[in-house]
């Protein structure tokens, strides 16, 4: 985890100085002219408490995480459960399973650029220019040529004559985009069997003249059951882990 929070600071916090932030002291000290002393915080601070702040949207558009969370919900969704598993509980799956799928790719950019970088052997803008890489590759594999082509369109950018050149200004939203898509796409394959339980313990309930009585209810242990049998949580997150092509 300090890896990864290592990562993500090297990421996302901005260089347009140009400065090597080993280079910057944290806290300076200074003398008055009346000879009293006085310590100020440099900007270094700033930039890594503006980064802190970057790291959930990071996750979340920059990961598998997105995918994930949203076929969990669906699924949660389908079973009728409504708080069960709890919203706390799916994040941390989601959190997790998102580490299993990155580790790779964390493992790329902690070898190319965290480690030359902590050994003083990279500057910072090199370290950030080769941490974009790996990253970019993942988001390129799962990204739809035309979800590219459409933020490629909307920027107005004539200079991009390949995926690898774009910027993750239209690669981030391009990437979201596809992983809604493709999150939508499982949650519509989920749904069905579910879906066809409902349809007919409804079906029945009609035939036998009891209209008052919600079809939820006589559905919900069905669907509980056969989600059980097929060992419907090792398939869900099998299928999810599949899904990106063993990146």
């Amino acid at each position: 985890m300090r890896v990864l929070l290592a990562l993500m600071l090297l990421l996302v916090t901005p260089l347009a100085l140009g400065a090597d932030p080993l280079s910057v002291p944290a806290i300076t000290l200074g003398t008055n002219a009346d000879g009293a002393q006085e310590y100020s915080v440099s900007l270094q601070i700033l930039l890594i408490m503006t980064a802190l702040s970057f790291i959930p949207a990071f996750v979340m558009l920059m990961t598998s995480f997105t995918r994930i969370i949203i076929v969990f919900s669906i699924l949660r969704q389908a079973l009728g459960l409504q708080q069960t598993p709890s919203n706390q509980i799916l994040t941390g799956m989601a959190l997790f399973l998102t580490l299993f799928i990155m580790a790779p790719v964390f493992d790329k950019v902690n070898q190319q650029a965290l480690q030359p970088y902590l050994a003083e052997t990279l500057s910072a803008q090199d370290a950030v220019d080769r941490a974009q890489g790996p990253i970019k590759d993942f988001m390129l594999s799962q990204t739809r040529s035309s979800d590219l082509e459409l933020f490629v369109r909307l920027s107005k950018r004539t200079d991009i004559a390949s995926p690898d050149q774009a910027p993750l200004t239209i690669l981030v939203p391009a990437f979201v985009t596809s992983e809604l898509k493709t999150a939508f796409q499982i949650g519509f394959m989920i749904f069905i069997p579910f879906l066809i339980i409902d349809l007919v313990v409804a079906s029945v309930l009609m035939a036998m003249g009891m209209m008052m009585l919600s079809p939820l209810i006589i559905s919900l242990p069905f669907k509980i059951m056969l989600f059980v049998l097929v060992d419907g949580w090792a398939l869900i997150i099998g299928t999810l882990a599949g899904s990106f092509g063993g990146v």
